[in-house]
Order: structure tokens, then C-alpha cells, then sequence
């Protein structure tokens, strides 16, 4: 069985943000997408169900300012590359891939580099319970592209339901299966590797009640 304490057991190890570490952090959490554009351009964004330009750099221009306000740490969106036009992070598309709409790999990188040499720890957001909203077209997705990858096609419509909160669709958002044995392996690799490619300090678990386990 999956248990859904699995992936802040494997942060911890890849780094030393234990929870007495992060009981006395204060955490400043950051929509990437809505944070702050590098170029500078701080006009208003008119449709917000869109890309609105936030970027990884922009959040490393930005650090004074968070730090200025008392915070040592920010939690920031999910990174892998989203379903159009999942500006939030929370419709999954490619595990594989950062969201270039925030920029590349060594954006990335070079953001929680300039916060730890600023003191200031760096928290991600990950989502194991959904990819992003394909329906039943499962090929979108990479690498979980298969309807064995997911529980069946059902809708949470009871919140006092156990079961069906953990099986069924928040959304219409395809649900994960992690009772296979690839995917259950496959999501344990995967927040290793992001973790330990990018030295992020901790995670957040998005959608804990509906994940499997």
C-alpha cells in the first residue's frame, strides 16, 4: 500500500528539513505565475484563467523583498510542465519536464541557489494524486499515459466517503492509481530525483485526503 507519508519521509532524507526545522521557519508561499515577471513588466494581468508571466527568475529578484518582510522560507507552485493553461502547477502533463512558462532547468536551480545564499530555505509543491484534465485520453500524459495508471472514471460526490474521496475524480482530474506497483515506484523515484536535482529543503503534499494509501 502506498503511504502518503512516503514522499515527506525520502525529502527529509535527501535533505535536513526536518519538522523542527520547518516549525521555525516562517514560510511565504509564492504562486510562481502570479509572483513577478523578470523582465520587470508590472502591468495588470487581464485574464486570469491564463498565463499572467511569473517567473523563477522573478522570484529570485524578488528575495530582499520576501526576506525584507521577516520570511526565511517560500513554498512555490508545482514545477513539472502543465496541461494548457495550467498556470496554478496543479494539472500535471510531463513529470519529466520543468513548466518552461517558468522558466528552464537552471532557472530553477539558480533560484533556490541565490535563497539559500540568502538564508532562506525552499519549499515545492507536488501532486501525486491527479494529471491534468485529459479526460480519458491518457496518451497526453507522460510517463503515467495508460488507463491501468488510474482508478476508474468516477466523481467524488461524497465528502463523508472514504473511499470514493480516495478513488474517484476531484474535478474530473484523472486519479492516480498507487496501488500499481509502476506508478507507486515511479512517484517514489520521482520526487527523489526533484528533490535531490534542485536541493529543495522540504515539500507539500497537494490534496492529501484524496491521495490513495
Amino acid at each position: 500500500m502506498f503511504n502518503k507519508l512516503t514522499f515527506a519521509a525520502m525529502a527529509a532524507a535527501a535533505q535536513a528539513g526536518d519538522t523542527n526545522y520547518w516549525k521555525a521557519r516562517s514560510i511565504y508561499q509564492v504562486l510562481t505565475d502570479r509572483f513577478w515577471r523578470d523582465s520587470g513588466d508590472s502591468s495588470t494581468c487581464t485574464n486570469l484563467s491564463q498565463y499572467c508571466g511569473g517567473t523563477f527568475k522573478g522570484i529570485e529578484q524578488k528575495l530582499d523583498y520576501i526576506t525584507g518582510m521577516g520570511f526565511d522560507a517560500i513554498w512555490i507552485s508545482p514545477v513539472v510542465d502543465n496541461i494548457e493553461p495550467g498556470y496554478h502547477g496543479y494539472w500535471a502533463r510531463n513529470w519529466e519536464k520543468i513548466n518552461s512558462h517558468f522558466g528552464s532547468e537552471q532557472d530553477l536551480k539558480d533560484l533556490v541557489n541565490a535563497a539559500h545564499g540568502k538564508g532562506v530555505a525552499v519549499m515545492v509543491d507536488v501532486v501525486a494524486n491527479h494529471s491534468g484534465p485529459i479526460g480519458d485520453d491518457f496518451s497526453q500524459i507522460y510517463p503515467l499515459n495508460h488507463s491501468e495508471h488510474y482508478h476508474s472514471d468516477c466523481q467524488i460526490n461524497n465528502w463523508g466517503d472514504a473511499h470514493e474521496v480516495e478513488y474517484c475524480r476531484l474535478a474530473d482530474l484523472p486519479d492516480i492509481d498507487q496501488d500499481n506497483s509502476y506508478v507507486r515506484q515511479y512517484l517514489k523515484d520521482w520526487i527523489k530525483n526533484l528533490v535531490n536535482t534542485y536541493q529543495f529543503d522540504g515539500i507539500r503534499i497537494d490534496t492529501i485526503p484524496e491521495v490513495k494509501g
